[in-house]
Parts: structure tokens; C-alpha cells; sequence
């Protein structure tokens, strides 16, 4: 085994850094099929959220649903918010809009997880449902519906990843918001 001349090293170096960089480049060039991009028909830039209708029953007899004041406003509100983030649809009103977005909240629940030895619940999981639909405004047609579309989130009444029930709520709130624009801007 003889010495290696420190010029015949560069060399190497030089090559397997070529090697790597047109790798690199073809890798790039190929792509991998994701995109962040939208896949939203051209015609469709603005979008009108309606406000939500409470269809939850509080007064059935074999539902004990969770009762939050204004709930429904509270989902519209996320809604919107998770449309202006995701930048894809501008909001605007119905007269002006290209899609309309409207539903109704019809559930609220809360599941215990975990609990205790002592019987006490450690952990619960909250969901928010609505149905939707989102409609063309130039053809008045229906282009999909949604009869049972939820949000969720976990979240635990001790300990240090501890959450009040209404920290949860706005975690759920926000999934579902998040899964409501991924429906509406990716489902093409």
C-alpha cells in the first residue's frame, strides 16, 4: 500500500462531490409527488363560510351531550380562521364568492380514556361534529357533501400535560377546522 499524493485525494473529493450534487439534482428534477400546492379548478378563488346552525339535541333522553354556549359560532370561527391561514380560498361574501361553505354542528362529545384506580377519569378524548356541503354559486350545484365530519383532541385532567376541558375544545376546534379546508382545497 503506497501514499496517496494529498492532489489525488482533491481529486476524489472533487468527483464524489460532483457525484452527490448531480444526485442531488436528479432527485430534485424528479420530485417526489408531493406539493403544497393547491388542486382547487382555476375558477374557484373566494369562498363564503355560512354560519352554522346548532342542530345538537340537548334534551334527548339517551344523549347526554356536552353543552358549550355558542359553539356553532365558535366552529365558524375556526373555519375561517384555518381558510385565511391556509391562503388557498380568499373569504368573501356569499353575492361575491365562488363557493359557498355551509353545515351544521350536530355533535359534541366527550369519551373517558383512562382512569384511575380510584375511578377518577385521567384522560378523555373531546369530538366536534358537523355535516357540510359546499356549493358552486355560478351553478347553484352541490359539489360534495360531508353527513358526519369531525374534529378531535385528547387531553388529560392531571399530571403535566394536564388541560382544562376547554383547552381541548379549541384543539378540537382546530382539527376540525384543518380537516374542513383539506376536504374543501385538496379533494379535486
Amino acid at each position: 500500500m503506497g501514499t496517496q499524493s494529498p492532489g489525488s485525494f482533491k481529486v476524489h473529493w472533487g468527483m464524489m462531490t460532483r457525484l452527490i450534487l448531480s444526485i442531488l439534482l436528479v432527485l430534485e428534477l424528479a420530485g417526489c409527488g408531493y406539493t403544497t400546492g393547491s388542486l382547487l379548478p382555476p375558477q374557484y378563488r373566494k369562498i363564503a363560510i355560512q354560519p352554522f346552525k346548532n342542530k345538537i339535541s340537548y334534551v334527548s333522553e339517551n344523549v347526554r351531550s356536552l353543552y358549550v354556549p355558542a359553539l356553532e359560532t365558535n366552529v365558524r370561527t375556526a373555519v375561517i380562521d384555518r381558510f385565511l391561514f391556509d391562503g388557498h380560498l380568499h373569504i368573501a361574501d356569499p353575492d361575491k364568492a365562488d363557493l359557498v361553505l355551509q353545515g351544521d354542528l350536530i355533535s359534541l362529545d366527550q369519551d373517558s380514556l383512562r382512569i384511575d384506580v380510584n375511578q377518577n377519569v385521567q384522560e378523555y378524548r373531546i369530538h366536534v361534529t358537523i355535516s357540510m356541503s359546499l356549493t358552486d354559486t355560478a351553478t347553484g350545484k352541490i359539489l360534495w357533501t360531508e353527513p358526519s365530519f369531525a374534529g378531535e383532541a385528547t387531553y388529560f385532567t392531571t399530571g403535566s400535560q394536564a388541560q382544562t376541558q376547554s383547552q381541548a375544545l379549541d384543539a378540537a376546534l382546530t382539527d376540525l377546522a384543518t380537516r374542513v379546508v383539506e376536504r374543501t382545497v385538496e379533494s379535486w
